[in-house]
């Protein structure tokens, strides 16, 4: 290749295309190093996050709806975290918690 007959649009193409295939060949490498890595840490019983003292995240599964707003029934809480406005305002008016149960 005669880099000297290219133009500076086509010398700026290639050197993108050359940044692109660099990158991804540092990636094909990582994610080959790292498999490696996991095989040989389950040969000897351990997860790779054990070995490397990586907190595992362990997602909660979405609460289940257990008031609805009485005007609006698609306003739904769970009862955890802080009490939306319509389940206070439905409190101060002289409601009981199980009248808004689903």
């Amino acid at each position: 290749m005669e880099l000297d007959k290219l133009s500076l649009k086509e010398l700026k193409d290639l050197q993108s295309q050359v940044a692109k295939a660099i990158a991804s060949f540092e990636d094909r490498k990582k994610k080959a190093a790292v498999a490696k890595l996991e095989e040989q840490a389950r040969e000897l019983g351990f997860s790779l996050a054990e070995l490397m003292g990586t907190p595992v995240v362990r997602k909660r599964a979405p609460a289940t709806a257990k008031y609805a707003n009485p005007a609006n029934p698609s306003e739904t809480w769970s009862g955890r975290g802080r009490k939306p406005r319509w389940f206070e305002a439905a409190l101060a008016a002289g409601r009981n918690p199980e009248d808004l149960a689903v």
